[in-house]
């Protein structure tokens, strides 16, 4: 049995993903400590995230005379390591943040498998103040954790160090990730970047994310940045043949650091982008605005259903329709009957609407149950006037889900005229240049939408994909305006026969490919 399946074994999987701990696979590790000691003169060696040791582990197989120091903040994790053996006998292991801590000293090698916290899981109001100091940089409140080690551990690089990280690759893909995307470009250090593609997770099934390493450097050798896709774990060996080639091997994908932005979405650095394959494209938000869904705070209490309606006396004229789950949602098409069918089959198709509900003696006894329960002291609730309102959102035509796999975007058209939670964003039409929105609707229904929108998505692990509002109003589409007259007609018809299909039980996918053999011809 190994340290890490000893110490998993110690205690619960509750306490491991509290402290964010995902351990880092040897193979994996192997690779990376072949990247920091490929400098022959290392000294000293950083571990910002120590967990089990597994970096220090095979340092010691290899050499002696190292200086290793190592940060975690889990009491449980030190206290086992302290009783595993003698091999942490000189390791200069410190219980401590090492976010707060360390910042005047560098270091020869720095290698590290951060902790995977999301901005909303750790007081990161602090820590992202002082990285900003010390930095000069202007981070968002949205980075994730690792995203804050990686860019101190840079700064703690001295002059012909060398930096390995294992991440999930989601920064180079995101809004928060451009600020650390400047600051690894404005540092020249970045050297390759092995984009993790394939179906089983570097971490197993502990965390649904895909993770890039990157190799980082402050040498001389900064004419060329390397991207390389990993899509099997047999490519892994592509790996050490960059390292021990180094720097004489290219990646798959290699750039002038001149040719690279910060500011764009670095997936068309390493993926083949959908829309260099069509022509006369525009913004997405010349014919929509995509805005999250409502955000309750406190789904438990505010969502309703028939019987918990009756349970607690609350009249339908202090509920409104709404949906809840996009499990729920199984056809493009969202009817009043479909609405209808969710109700009686005592679905949460409601939301709770209390401030219509003033007088009523069962609203008020519901708000205090809230109030008994703590609702009003969650963060969004707490934040709303009064605490038992809702979000104020317009009815959306479309909806968009959040989450998808396999590039399969569901747009639902939202006939029954009710509202969302955030399990969509909800997508409002403008109307842009006589382009109706059945015609708007029939495009988003298309492979070749889904195609030239994926550009913008964000990835995670075993095929899952997401859009945040931004990645759809941001993104690119057809400018289907241009469209002949006789093509809109035509367009339109094709839809209006693929909604008969849908609404009378049979779905006829051929209206749709008709559609996307339209576009095709016309825009490639």
């Amino acid at each position: 049995m190994t340290l890490e399946e000893e110490y998993e074994a110690s205690c619960s999987v509750k306490h491991r993903k509290q402290f964010s701990q995902f351990f880092t696979p040897e193979s994996i590790a192997h690779i990376m400590v072949d990247w920091v000691l490929g400098k022959n003169d290392v000294k000293t060696i950083l571990e910002p995230a120590f967990g089990t040791g597994i970096f220090t582990r095979l340092f010691l197989q290899s050499r002696s005379n190292v200086k290793i120091t190592g940060f975690d903040i889990d009491s449980n994790i030190f206290n086992f390591l302290k009783n595993s053996g003698p091999y942490l006998d000189g390791i200069d292991l410190q219980l401590e943040d090492y976010l707060f801590n360390d910042w005047d000293n560098k270091y020869d090698a720095i290698i590290c498998n951060p902790p995977y916290s999301k901005f909303h899981n750790y007081p990161n109001k602090e820590a992202i103040k002082i990285v900003n100091k010390k930095l000069g940089s202007k981070l968002s409140g949205f980075t994730n954790l690792y995203g804050l080690f990686l860019l101190k551990s840079i700064y703690q690089l001295k002059e012909g160090g060398r930096i390995a990280y294992i991440v999930p690759s989601d920064f180079l893909n995101s809004n928060y990730g451009v600020e650390i995307k400047k600051y690894l470009l404005n540092q020249n250090v970045l050297r390759h970047i092995f984009l993790f593609d394939y179906k089983e997770n570097v971490f197993g099934n502990a965390v649904t994310t895909t993770s890039a390493i990157l190799l980082l450097s402050k040498d001389s050798n900064n004419q060329a940045i390397h991207f390389s896709v990993i899509n099997t774990k047999n490519k892994l060996k592509d790996i050490s043949c960059v390292i021990d080639s180094y720097p004489k091997k290219d990646g798959e994908f290699t750039y002038k650091p001149t040719e690279i932005s910060p500011e764009i979405k670095w997936r068309a650095y390493y993926q083949n982008q959908e829309s260099k394959n069509f022509k006369n494209l525009v913004p997405f938000s010349n014919f929509a605005k995509v805005v999250r869904g409502i955000a309750t705070g406190a789904n438990n209490y505010f969502i309703f259903n028939k019987s918990k309606a009756k349970e607690f006396n609350i009249s339908k004229r202090y509920l409104l329709h709404c949906v809840t789950k996009s499990k729920d949602i199984y056809s493009p098409i969202f009817t009043y009957e479909n609405c209808k069918t969710l109700e009686d089959s005592d679905d949460n198709i409601y939301i709770f609407n209390g401030v219509l509900g003033l007088n009523n003696d069962s609203v008020l006894n519901y708000v205090k149950t809230g109030e008994t329960e703590g609702v009003n002291k969650k963060h969004l609730p707490s934040k709303r006037t009064p605490w038992f309102s809702i979000e104020n959102r317009d009815i959306a035509p479309i909806w968009v889900g959040v989450f998808n796999r396999n590039k399969n975007i569901k747009f639902i058209r939202n006939e029954a005229k009710i509202r969302n939670l955030t399990a969509f964003h909800c997508v409002y039409f403008s109307g842009y240049k006589d382009v109706g929105i059945d015609l708007f609707f029939a495009y988003l229904m298309t492979e070749v939408a889904h195609k030239i929108l994926g550009d913008n998505r964000r990835e995670y692990g075993r095929g899952l994909n997401q859009f945040q509002p931004n990645d759809l109003n941001h993104a690119l589409m057809l400018d289907i305006s241009i469209l002949s007259v006789k093509n809109k007609e035509d367009i339109k018809l094709l839809y209006k026969n693929y909604r008969d299909s849908l609404l009378s039980g049979y779905e006829n996918k051929k209206y749709i490919d008709n559609i996307n053999e339209i576009l095709v011809k016309e825009f490639t």
